[in-house]
């Protein structure tokens, strides 16, 4: 019967911050330098995983990229979770940015509470917060708002037709995440209930990274200015008064190169398998 016992490891939920790979915080570099297992999304930085992990862990990538038709399902993160932490393993569930916000931590953290492994969530900078320093646009500046919306538009059916209304007329920032495969239905759905001519838009393309770009423009323009450009990812969105902040508070230059900072997951997960064919190689 004791052959039978499971010693139970522990989960750290743990965000790595955006992009800059300096902003992740110490509590996340300690654990990941205890690690036996990191189940890295694709929107950290690859200079955390060969800085920070723990030589002797094991790093497997679990990254989604659902609209270029490669993605790990969640069913499959979740399931190597339990796995390996029922192996008595310190498995670190490593997410960019920050894990609360605009993942799927709801999912990993129902299963934990239903397998009764013990976790802990460390926060991260989130790209909300990260897009905002490094683009010099604060996000509640006093005098041109009082609150932040952190929002989603990946699909038609995520806001309703009364609170584009809602939007248009606040003045709170608006951050919309994950959307800009859609911005140009943002912008629409806000013109046609009539946002405010001193309400600005910036689009922030891998922000904190060494590849930032920051494109501003009013809402009336955008259509001339970036109607139909295709961003790199990941994009940031905002929209608000406050955006007209950057042209005087900017303090990082676009960059003049070009290319993804983050792997797309195909080549990923294919440079991943190549590594593990080595791997097999030398060991026979």
């Amino acid at each position: 019967m004791s052959n039978n016992i499971q010693h139970t490891g522990k989960v750290i939920l743990a965000g790595a911050g955006c992009g800059d790979p300096e902003l992740i915080t110490m509590k996340a570099v300690r654990y990941l330098q205890q690690a036996d297992v990191v189940l890295t999304d694709r929107l950290v930085s690859k200079d955390i995983l060969q800085q920070h992990v723990n030589k002797a862990a094991e790093i497997i990538y679990v990254g989604k990229q659902c609209r270029r038709g490669f993605s790990t399902p969640q069913k499959s993160i979740n399931e190597l979770i339990v796995q390996y932490a029922l192996e008595g393993k310190l498995v670190v569930r490593l997410k960019g940015g920050d894990v609360s916000l605009f993942s799927n931590i709801l999912d990993e953290l129902e299963v934990l509470v239903a397998n009764n492994i013990p976790y802990e969530i460390v926060p991260g900078v989130s790209a909300a917060m990260g897009a905002a320093a490094y683009a010099g646009i604060p996000l509640t500046a006093r005098g041109y708002t009082t609150a932040v919306r952190l929002l989603t538009f990946y699909k038609s059916d995520v806001v309703t037709d009364a609170y584009w209304k809602e939007l248009a007329s606040t003045e709170d920032t608006l951050v919309f995440y994950m959307s800009s495969e859609t911005l140009d239905a943002v912008v629409e759905n806000l013109l046609q209930n009539n946002i405010a001519d001193d309400k600005l838009l910036a689009v922030i393309e891998q922000a904190t990274t060494p590849m930032q770009q920051v494109h501003i423009s009013s809402l009336k323009a955008y259509g001339e200015n970036l109607g139909g450009k295709m961003f790199a990812s990941p994009t940031l969105v905002m929209i608000g008064k406050v955006v007209a902040l950057h042209e005087k508070f900017s303090w990082l230059q676009n960059s003049t190169e070009a290319g993804e900072y983050f792997k797309p997951v195909a080549d990923v997960q294919f440079e991943q398998l190549v590594n593990e064919t080595v791997d097999t190689t030398t060991n026979k």
